[in-house]
């Protein structure tokens, strides 16, 4: 079976290696037809789902997940309904919409929506394909290791933002596919939307109150079950940024690098332009996981949003 994502660009980064003192090497995730990671997983587990005999995709969605499970809905021709919270943008309801799936606005966050998805596929004989919690996601995602490894790259680090840990599932069962269960895994949270960083602490998956950042896109406000359970198989070290280190990560990589991507992406690269402790002296792998809605537009009203009380933004290469 030919799989619905694309083999995308694994790039070292002179910029980052220089910044960073070590080889920085970045996959480029956002260059995906659905313009982030999702499609990997959500491709996978569409096609494992239509093979098995669904008729109708439903997916519930911040927004990236939700974009992939429609782009491949049309590629295996199967209609899809997307459930959206009201806080997903509207270029991104019509992005989906775009690609032939039929978009419902419920809740305030991705929970809400997911709870209403399930409670729509039953009416519209559909299977529910998870954003993240489903072994045929993490299958999915597995292959961006699969690639990296088949380019003869080994990091002594990786890094990925971290929502609901179905890349962060994924990414661990690839290392572990191609025999990297020693290369520590960072993992990037921004400080409102820290689901992992609470559930390591706990020793189980913890809901949060609420989301508190404006990477929407990691707003889960509870991490699956499986991502806790591998802090027991492989080492991995909670990272934390804040909305405006992701912010200026974002403007910074676009500067670096042409590419346009949105702050839950922002997040991880933060880690390199703000030297975390987990990274230093170790030659790394970044997951640009890329986002679809994000636009020049929207990243210079993030950028205004998070100024500091002078009025200027800081600076992460001063802090």
């Amino acid at each position: 079976m030919t799989p619905i994502h694309h083999v995308t660009p694994l790039l070292r980064s002179s910029v980052l290696s220089a910044h960073h003192g070590a080889d920085v090497w970045l996959k480029l995730d956002s260059a995906q037809p659905s313009a982030s990671f999702k499609l990997r997983g959500m491709g996978h587990a569409c096609q494992q789902a239509v093979q098995r005999g669904a008729r109708h995709l439903v997916s519930s969605s911040g927004g990236n997940a939700g974009y992939a499970v429609a782009y491949a809905g049309r590629q295996l021709g199967v209609p899809v309904t997307v459930v959206v919270p009201r806080r997903t943008a509207e270029r991104m309801r019509r992005l989906i919409e775009g690609e032939g799936a039929v978009v419902q606005v419920h809740g305030e966050v991705w929970d809400d929506a997911h709870e209403h998805a399930l409670q729509l596929a039953p009416s519209l004989s559909g299977v529910v394909i998870h954003p993240f919690d489903a072994p045929d996601v993490w299958a999915g995602h597995a292959s961006l290791v699969e690639e990296v490894h088949a380019e003869g790259v080994r990091p002594e680090a990786v890094v990925v933002s971290v929502g609901g840990g179905g890349l962060m599932c994924g990414v661990l069962q690839g290392m572990h596919g191609v025999g990297w269960a020693d290369t520590p895994l960072v993992a990037v949270e921004t400080e409102g939307a820290a689901s992992f960083a609470a559930a390591m602490a706990a020793q189980r998956p913890v809901t949060l109150a609420e989301i508190g950042s404006l990477a929407l896109t990691l707003g889960a406000k509870t991490v699956c079950e499986r991502a806790v359970q591998w802090c027991q198989a492989h080492p991995i070290h909670s990272w934390l940024c804040s909305d405006r280190a992701a912010v200026q990560a974002c403007g910074r990589f676009l500067d670096d690098h042409r590419v346009l991507v949105e702050p839950a992406c922002g997040a991880a690269l933060a880690s390199i332009y703000d030297s975390a402790e987990p990274l230093r002296g170790r030659s790394v792998l970044v997951v640009v996981c890329g986002g679809a809605s994000v636009t020049q537009e929207q990243l210079a009203g993030w950028q205004e949003q998070v100024r500091g009380p002078a009025g200027e933004a800081e600076d992460p290469r001063e802090s």
